[in-house]
């Protein structure tokens, strides 16, 4: 899976490996806020239908920058041969607290303990099972 090497700006010393995503924008589908975040953070062009059915939805808590956050996530998952991923449509912050992305296999992430939050790697695993289910069909 393709996961974003960054760290907490007020913690800069503590990077970690996260998911791609972000806010749903007012008028926005949940699976077109997922389309235009893969562009923006990763420039991913994918039309909102190509995402197909959420495989997970989860609520988080954590902190970032000092605020204390509860998130709401509901992840896709797409099968891809080959993408070139470009940083270049990232906002500011984005650019200033995203070093890298990796792919990674969930044991592999799941060893580092470098996961953003513990529930990735069994997030990672659920999406390849989806993306494999798919293409069975």
């Amino acid at each position: 899976m393709l996961l974003l090497h960054g760290w907490d700006p007020l913690k800069p010393t503590t990077p970690y490996w996260f998911t791609i995503g972000g806010g749903v924008e007012t008028g926005e589908t949940v699976a077109q806020a997922g389309s235009r975040e893969l562009r923006e953070e990763v420039g991913i062009q994918l039309p909102a239908e190509a995402l197909g059915e959420p495989v997970a939805t989860n609520t988080i808590e954590f902190e970032w920058g000092g605020c204390r956050i509860i998130q709401h996530q509901t992840f896709f998952a797409v099968g891809v041969d080959r993408v070139e991923v470009s940083f270049a449509n990232q906002e500011q912050l984005e650019l200033e607290t995203i070093s890298a992305h990796g792919w990674w296999y969930s044991d592999e992430l799941e060893a580092t303990g470098q996961a953003a939050h513990v529930t990735i790697p069994g997030l990672l695993r659920q999406a390849v099972d989806a993306i494999n289910l798919r293409q069975a069909s």
